[in-house]
């Protein structure tokens, strides 16, 4: 931990706050905090700023709703900089983009895992779901499949999640006895998406099912409880 009045603001009472996607750490943009935009963000969880342009303090999303939920605030080892981990609502950049760092300055590099996402393609794949499914219960467009299923209520989702992974199987298992690997992926892609759904619907995070893998992970255990007298095993 660091003492807020430890850190080192320019001779304009700035600091510099780069915003990362907590989930997948993609940056998202540079921003500028002075002492009550820092005060702010650390003590409403979401991000404050100071807009140098129109010299006035800022919050984001205010107006478009694209908030910024912070997780995390961390501190360069000069202690003039911040680096600020976030779970966004909506894209960052002001264009729609989710992140402002969407254009290339010459030519990428074309080596195989040059252009991959910060943090991987299948983080930033989920993380992207998981922002469409949470602003569909948000706001409920009319004409959705997910608005939907948030309507039709819990045992709706459930009775889905059912059929989906009923129908994995039956893909896993192949009409012939082998595996129907087009199939295998596409109802996996169906039933991660019910199970997210359902996430939203009872309150949990992905981040809290990450954590538990991560967990089982470190004690080098990924099965499941089997009770009150289980004990992990290693893999």
């Amino acid at each position: 931990m660091i003492d807020p009045e430890a850190l080192s603001f320019d001779e304009k009472g700035l600091i510099p706050a780069v915003v990362q996607d907590a989930r997948t750490g993609e940056v998202l943009t540079v921003a500028y905090m002075n002492r009550e935009a820092l005060e702010r963000t650390l003590e409403e969880k979401e991000t404050w700023f100071w807009s140098r342009s129109r010299a006035v303090l800022w919050h984001k999303g205010e107006t478009s709703g694209n908030t910024q939920r912070v997780v995390e605030v961390r501190v360069d080892c000069d202690g003039d900089a911040l680096l600020v981990r976030v779970e966004p609502a909506g894209p960052a950049c002001h264009t729609g983009e989710r992140t402002c760092f969407y254009r290339s300055l010459g030519e990428p590099d074309k080596e195989e895992g040059a252009n991959r996402p910060p943090g991987g393609p299948a983080q930033t794949v989920l993380a992207e779901l998981w922002e469409t499914i949470d602003e569909r219960y948000r706001t409920r467009p009319e004409g959705s499949y997910t608005t939907y299923l948030f309507e039709q209520g819990l045992d709706k989702i459930l009775k889905k999640i059912g059929e989906e992974a009923t129908e994995t199987i039956v893909a896993a298992k192949g009409k012939t006895g082998e595996p129907d690997l087009a199939e295998v992926r596409y109802e996996s892609a169906d039933l991660l998406y019910h199970l997210m759904v359902l996430w939203r619907q009872v309150g949990l995070q992905p981040e809290e099912v990450w954590g538990e893998l991560q967990g089982r992970h470190l004690v080098k255990d990924v099965s499941p409880r089997k009770g009150p007298g289980f004990k992990r095993r290693d893999q």
